[in-house]
């Protein structure tokens, strides 16, 4: 093997943590170089599983920004960051890349050529486009463009026989050629595709009726009996590692748009909060994105440091004098509940101005305030705010943690306002503990994560409580748990709830088809358990990514 074994206490301790509200420390830590080096290590843990070592097991890492603990594992940790992280094929349509690329360096690239990877999450300045991947990601343009699922066209995958094989599309001829096969790939193809097959109605029947989805397994998404298409990376995206290990990704790219404008909405009640949603999506926007007062309150507190996240060069006097409209609408109507920004972009200024006219005119039926930009650069300092909400909870909130746990549920845009209610209802019951809200209200999806201080015992204690009364509720309105940041550690439990035996039977029968032995990525999707998540909870305010 070429890449580096690290098992020092430091390293340990860094990778024993992410973004999520857990902490496991790994056995050992490993920096692969090159597919081989991926290989050698299935190889190496499928035959010290033959000698009885069933505890060993490999769980993929890439940048540590996982909020459900899904690159955690107490055994072996692969870091693809360090080393594959190359773009290996760009054109204006397209891009070949390795799992460990940062995104903020793969939209670089690609906006020279003209194109871009939509489906990126807010955290796209430290995410990675593997963990995109892993989680089927989705983030502010979702709305228009979707998830992670629709961009990915070609994976290559090491399964657990330590040979790497090629998933892509398939039309029905290509199909009957590979159930033909008589190794593990065609034992794979035969299995899934009878799975599917025979229980068609019930998976269709099962997938979320929500715009986006992050849970389970994807089967709904694989069998196009329609078009005769089947296409195992549909199973591979969204899994966590837990099926088997990418090496490289084709993804399909977008054209950059020219031009971007928004409307800045001011609301100081959720009342109408779904009327307001429905006006918005009825004018086309892009993203319709949001963040509360409580985020608003830390923008204000730690406006230098967001003048140096937006600009290196940009000062506080010039930021604030563009923000200016903003700071008149509060002095008028008071500090506002939510902010909501309606992005709009097209490659004809004409039409966008058209679209947020009309939009504006529409809003003067409730009672909010309107800003609306004039250019690009003056949204994106919107966006970093929107953006950077969470880093500002992580990193400014004295003696407190940010607690993912309840963080990325969704539900249709129609019963939002019942629903946040409700919801509100639950929060009201633990007055020691602060639920920031910020999101995708377009899509119904929304990002609570709580600020707790995690030194408690009797703080830690409310996590499985409150966990439970969120998701039941959540699963009332019919929404799911998880619109992009996937199960984890915390939600899988939770999967047989939300989809009911037969189709979680189906998803761990997905599991044994390709991992009989367990050895990727262990207590995650169908081997999820709450009380051995639990353990691993963490026990002081410390911030790990």
């Amino acid at each position: 093997m070429q890449g580096e074994v690290k098992d020092d206490p430091e390293t340990l301790h860094h990778y024993s943590g992410d973004a999520s509200a857990f902490r496991i420390v790994p056995e050992v830590v490993v920096l692969p170089k090159s597919t081989e080096d991926l290989k050698s290590l299935v190889n190496y843990v499928r035959e010290r599983k033959k000698s009885g070592d069933g505890s060993l097991s490999l769980t993929p890492r890439s940048c540590g920004t996982d909020m459900a603990g899904g690159d955690l594992n107490d055994s072996i940790i692969m870091d693809v960051n360090a080393h594959m992280n190359d773009i290996l094929e760009l054109g204006p349509g397209h891009a070949r890349v390795q799992p460990g690329l940062p995104y903020r360096v793969f939209e670089e690239e690609t906006f020279k050529v003209g194109s871009m990877l939509p489906s990126y999450p807010a955290s796209k300045s430290i995410a990675s486009v593997g963990g995109m991947v892993a989680n089927n990601s989705g983030g502010e343009k979702s709305l228009r463009y979707g998830k992670t699922e629709r961009y990915v066209e070609e994976l290559k995958v090491i399964l657990r026989d330590g040979n790497e094989y090629v998933f892509r599309k398939l039309d029905r001829r290509e199909l009957d050629s590979k159930l033909a096969r008589k190794d593990l790939e065609g034992e794979i193809y035969r299995e899934v595709f009878r799975l599917i097959d025979d229980n068609y109605d019930a998976i269709e029947k099962a997938k979320p009726d929500v715009s986006k989805n992050s849970t389970g397994y994807s089967l709904w998404n694989v069998w196009d009996r329609k078009g005769g298409t089947f296409d195992l990376t549909q199973l591979i995206v969204g899994s966590q590692g837990t099926l088997g290990i990418v090496s490289e990704i084709k993804f399909g790219l977008v054209p950059v748009e020219k031009y971007s404008k928004m409307l800045v909405v001011y609301t100081h009640t959720l009342d109408r909060l779904g009327e307001i949603i429905n006006t918005m999506l009825e004018y086309g926007p892009t993203s319709i994105e949001s963040y509360d007062d409580k985020t608003v309150d830390l923008a204000i507190r730690y406006f230098p440091e967001l003048v140096m996240i937006i600009s290196k060069t940009e000062s506080v006097f010039k930021l604030g004098y563009e923000l200016l409209p903003d700071l008149w609408i509060v002095a008028r109507r008071g500090f506002p509940r939510m902010v909501i920004m309606a992005e709009f972009t097209g490659d004809s200024e004409d039409g966008i101005d058209e679209s947020m006219k009309g939009l504006e005119a529409a809003l003067g039926e409730y009672d909010v305030g309107v800003h609306r930009t004039k250019s690009r650069e003056e949204s994106e300092k919107y966006w970093t705010i929107r953006r950077e909400s969470f880093n500002l909870l992580r990193k400014r909130v004295k003696g407190k943690q940010t607690v993912p746990f309840i963080d990325d549920f969704i539900v249709k845009p129609a019963v939002m306002p019942a629903f946040l209610k409700d919801l509100q209802k639950i929060f009201d019951r633990y007055p020691d503990v602060s639920f920031p809200v910020a999101g995708h209200p377009g899509d119904g999806n929304f990002h609570v994560i709580p600020l707790m201080d995690m030194t408690d015992e009797r703080t830690r204690k409310i996590i499985p409580e409150l966990t439970e009364k969120v998701f039941d509720l959540v699963l009332s309105y019919k929404g799911s748990l998880s619109a992009e940041h996937n199960d984890g550690l915390i939600r899988g439990a939770y999967l047989r709830q939300m989809y009911g035996d037969e189709i979680f039977g189906f998803f761990k029968r997905v599991k044994d088809i390709f991992d009989p032995e367990r050895i990727f990525n262990p207590h995650k999707k169908t081997d999820a358990d709450l009380s051995y998540s639990m353990q691993f909870i963490k026990k002081d305010n410390e911030h790990s990514v």
